[in-house]
């Protein structure tokens, strides 16, 4: 990456990646993307993905049927982590084939129109003057909304952030937190309530993702809204975080929720129970998702993959713009795959 991703929980420096191609009888074929996070899975999430291909090789493409089938075949083994990732990798490339078999969207092959869908920027653990700097460009290329990343030692240097970032953006585009993970329940409850009165738009996973009863402990004590979901495994980790009353907005991660099948049904959960949704990462593919989400709410956009797409997303008065996409909108960009295959 150009530019290291930081955060106080530690910072990525590389997008490690594995591209699945599924090809069909009729030559038609789909892509995805897994995001690894570490270069150390790339091997063993590429040869579980092909290991697993194995088992569909000849079916019929109906991603649904096949999801099921896989979600039986490794219950024993368990859907999350490795496994989880090869398998959504695979159901997103299935349904890109079915939308380009279609020649059409994925959005319009779910039933659902292009919408522009309001995007925000991300600013990293920078400091005061560099988060400043980064928020402040995101709001003149007309983004609606950045997020910072915070959890500095102190919370006076939080606050410093945000206020920064704040006289940096101005008052009308909406301003997110992230603590990525490293506050603990009560060590989270007094350090936010310095920031009510910040006019943050959400404060992001303050405490450990699978920690819902802390999380909930959290957004009951808090006024602003707290934002969890980007590394929730499958729509039943969703399911508990609802009934815990873990967080007050969503932010699935369309690879660990499980692929688009997945996605849905944890759309159809969030619009069960009135909860905003937001996505994390995947913006050509999640942009897509959003318009077909009743609570949709803001797209993060994160151009860390754009190198290898041949036509990244299109952000247009700070929204995306998905109207002229095909399948799932992700086609590489050959040379440059090339070029950083590991």
């Amino acid at each position: 990456m150009d530019q290291p991703h930081r955060t106080a929980s530690g910072a990525v420096t590389e997008s490690p990646l594995v591209l699945t191609d599924v090809f069909t009888h009729d030559g038609t074929v789909g892509h995805s993307i897994t995001f690894t996070y570490t270069a150390a899975a790339l091997r063993p999430t590429a040869d579980l993905i092909q290991n697993i291909a194995a088992l569909i090789e000849g079916e019929d493409l109906a991603p649904v049927e096949i999801a099921g089938k896989l979600a039986k075949r490794f219950r024993l083994l368990g859907t999350q982590g490795l496994i989880g990732m090869a398998l959504a990798g695979i159901d997103m490339a299935l349904w890109d084939a079915m939308a380009r078999i279609h020649k059409t969207s994925l959005v319009r092959l779910l039933g659902g129109t292009p919408k522009p869908i309001p995007a925000y920027g991300a600013v990293g653990y920078d400091g005061v003057t560099d988060s400043a700097r980064v928020a402040e460009d995101w709001a003149k290329r007309g983004f609606r909304g950045v997020k910072a990343k915070i959890g500095y030692p102190t919370v006076a240097e939080d606050l410093a952030v945000i206020r920064a970032i704040r006289k940096a953006i101005g008052p009308e585009t909406a301003l997110m937190v992230d603590y990525n993970q490293s506050l603990t329940p009560p060590a989270a409850i007094e350090r936010l309530r310095h920031l009510e009165d910040e006019g943050l738009t959400w404060i992001e996973e303050p405490v450990l993702a699978n920690d819902f009863s802390g999380h909930a402990l959290v957004a009951r004590e808090i006024k602003t809204p707290v934002q969890c979901g980007e590394n929730w495994w499958g729509p039943h980790d969703m399911r508990n975080a609802i009934e815990a009353g873990a967080s007050d907005y969503m932010m699935p991660d369309v690879m660990k929720i499980g692929g688009v099948t997945g996605w849905l049904r944890a759309s159809a959960l969030a619009e069960a129970h009135s909860i905003p949704v937001s996505n994390h990462l995947w913006p050509e593919l999640s942009a897509q998702l959003m318009c077909v989400t009743p609570t949709a709410h803001f797209l993060e956009y994160a151009d860390w993959w754009n190198p290898i797409v041949a036509e990244p997303l299109r952000i247009e008065s700070g929204k995306a713009d998905v109207e002229n996409a095909t399948g799932g909108g992700v086609e590489w960009n050959e040379n440059a795959v090339a070029r950083f295959a590991a």
